[in-house]
């Protein structure tokens, strides 16, 4: 199992937050990974990344998206959380929640991030005696994988700041993927 880890309006004062924990369970990652270049380029869009699509237009081109890779065989955890987020006090208490598994081969988080950061994660893994040497991180255009999490968080992000019927049918493709999902720290599914 490899995971993508990715969040969306972190960096906002209002709103919610996401981080969306996908989850691959296919045998065959490279695979996987090469259905999603295989969708972008049927789509003819470069690699997916939700804040390039935010127009009107754009909206078409996510839901395009969105449908081809709600066709993927994968799972996810999410994490809602209120704006603005202390995310200090929350990070591990996402992260226990949500990283169960001891069947990790691989972490794939998202951007750039603080030593800080890392450091907490890998407290969090070894609290769970997971392996902490499966950590990368990687830019979304290095890893479709990343680009699927990216799509996902944002998905669900836009739903809770702006629910439209068009965000609710597009979530409907993906309630079944969804193994938990933490609002506010309580988990509701």
């Amino acid at each position: 199992m490899i995971i993508f880890i990715d969040e969306s309006g972190i960096h906002k004062k209002v709103g919610y937050s996401t981080i969306s924990f996908v989850y691959l369970k296919i045998v065959n990652i490279k695979e996987a990974e090469e259905l999603i270049v295989k969708i972008e380029k049927s789509l003819l869009i470069k690699p997916f990344h939700w804040s390039d699509y935010g127009s009107r237009s754009g909206w078409t081109k996510r839901s395009e998206f969105l449908m081809a890779i709600s066709k993927i065989e994968f799972s996810f955890k999410l994490a809602i959380v209120n704006n603005p987020i202390n995310y200090n006090a929350i990070f591990e208490n996402i992260f226990q929640h949500l990283i169960i598994e001891h069947n990790i081969k691989k972490i794939v988080i998202d951007g750039k991030k603080s030593r800080r950061y890392e450091n907490r994660l890998k407290k969090v893994l070894r609290d769970k005696n997971i392996s902490v040497k499966k950590i990368k991180l990687l830019k979304d255009e290095a890893s479709a994988g990343l680009r699927l999490a990216d799509a996902i968080a944002g998905l669900f992000r836009s739903h809770a700041d702006n629910p439209t019927p068009q965000t609710l049918s597009l979530i409907k493709l993906f309630e079944k993927k969804i193994t938990v999902q933490l609002v506010d720290g309580q988990i509701t599914r």
